[in-house]
């Protein structure tokens, strides 16, 4: 019988570019040719790009231990050096789990792999850590960096998120003043970091500052992600004026609008109460060849629900599965939160149900709303049977509203269900101490005989 064709190192990367499953590429690779003649053989000569693809696939696919294996296979080979892209990667794939230490062993070890460490891969380990939310751990990191060369636009770059992520704006600023007084030119990426953060503190002014000063001084204009930052942000101190004139300015200077920037102007209608110039943004969307996605019909859906206006509300919903745009959670729990807080929780009950012939699955948020409309409403009986489900499915109710159900029900004097409810919350490990304290003191005071029938049935159940 002929034996069947080895595989050889070119084709073996090929063939592992190709396979999607990780577990399987894996197989192929430590076994490339498992039905090659049986006598003994000189080692398989792995080439870089094997290595590279079997190691990109298993971090992405979050295969760590494997991945480990791998690169501690790769460390004896004597043929070739890794690079240093390889281990930077690496690192990626750890800061995106949020496994921190091994990003850190991994740039320890790169030595012994015979890989010089540079400033590229320093920043790899420095955005992994700001992944991980590791700031004490960058800052000390940060006190080698003369080790690895000078600090680069990405170095910066991280520091100004990492600064942003822990609220530390005004080191934020000094970082990129530093990094352009190092002659270094900061990207649309680190303007964009510093202006949405402005923006959300409230200090829009210093963020149209920062804007006017890029464009003046360094001749570039902001993207997309700027204005639509601005634009939020101006809108949310009622300066809509201000907001529209840079949404023209965009016109102006043939920058591109997207959606989110749409989005943003139709919520800041609605909320101030100019519903009817909505139809006309959109019309305008539609002629700049802009489709509305999910964002910008939820923000209708939830400014329609604030205006207690449920029919609009539903006819968006409608729009947007007829123009194949699908809704999402939010679209649905909106609406669910505006009718309970409406006292409509009949309606928000049938909508809730309706949910699956939608196409959407409940998720946490759906139930709690419910639950805590349910309860606000006074519908206890209603409000027990959502929580016998939520448990069901693995949603853990908040303490307050469960406690008010059991008092609600100890009120309405049903004890029967009190009972029930009770036992859910102590299988589902959610009983707390107060409630069941309330539920005994409620029955000493009022029906003192019921007090051993409820634990008997608890002890049943």
């Amino acid at each position: 019988m002929k034996a069947s064709k080895s595989i050889s190192p070119f084709r073996l990367s090929s063939l592992l570019r190709i396979q999607k499953d990780p577990a399987l590429a894996l197989q192929l690779f430590q076994n490339p040719n498992p039905d090659s003649n049986p006598q003994p053989q000189k080692p398989f000569r792995y080439s870089l790009l094997s290595y590279d693809l079997i190691i990109s696939k298993l971090g992405r696919a979050k295969m760590f231990d494997q991945l480990e294996q791998i690169l501690h296979q790769m460390k004896q080979e004597t043929r070739f050096a890794p690079p240093e892209i390889i281990f930077c990667n690496v690192m990626s794939y750890y800061g995106r789990a949020r496994l921190a230490d091994r990003a850190l062993q991994v740039f320890d070890e790169m030595p012994s792999f015979r890989c010089q460490r540079t400033i590229k891969s320093f920043n790899s380990l420095l955005n992994a850590l700001f992944k991980c939310g590791k700031f004490e751990k960058m800052k000390k990191v940060l006190e080698g960096i003369e080790d690895y060369g000078t600090p680069d636009a990405c170095t910066y770059n991280i520091l100004i998120k990492a600064f942003c992520g822990s609220e530390d704006l005004d080191n934020a600023r000094k970082v990129f003043d530093e990094m352009r007084s190092n002659g270094l030119q900061p990207s649309d990426v680190t303007l964009g970091t510093l202006v949405h953060k402005l923006c959300s503190d409230s200090r829009v002014k210093e963020a149209l500052e920062l804007k006017e000063d890029w464009e003046r001084v360094r001749g570039v204009l902001p993207n997309g992600f700027v204005y639509a930052s601005l634009m939020k942000g101006l809108c949310g101190i009622g300066e809509m004026a201000l907001a529209f004139g840079l949404k023209d300015e965009m016109v102006r200077k043939n920058i591109r609008l997207d959606a989110a920037v749409y989005s943003t102007l139709i919520s800041a209608l609605l909320k101030a109460g100019r519903r009817g110039e909505v139809p006309g943004l959109l019309k305008e969307m539609s002629e700049y060849g802009c489709e509305p996605n999910t964002v910008t019909y939820n923000a209708m859906i939830h400014g329609y629900c604030k205006e207690k206006d449920f029919e609009a509300a539903y006819r968006v919903l409608d729009e947007m599965v007829e123009k194949g745009c699908r809704p999402d959670a939010i679209s649905y729990n909106v609406i669910i939160d505006a009718l309970c807080k409406g006292g409509k929780w009949s309606e928000a009950n049938l909508f809730f149900q309706d949910l699956p012939r939608r196409g959407c699955h409940p998720d946490v948020l759906s139930y709690r709303m419910l639950f805590s409309g349910l309860c606000d409403c006074g519908q206890f009986k209603e409000a027990a049977f959502v929580l016998d489900e939520m448990i069901f499915k693995g949603c853990a109710p908040h303490y307050a509203r469960t406690h008010k159900l059991v008092e609600g029900l100890c009120q309405e004097g049903n004890m029967e269900l009190v009972g029930t409810v009770l036992s859910s919350l102590e299988k589902a490990n959610v009983l707390h101490g107060d409630t069941w304290r309330m539920v005994i003191s409620t029955l000493c005071k009022e029906k003192p005989s019921d007090v051993s029938e409820l634990i008997d049935t608890l002890a049943m159940q």
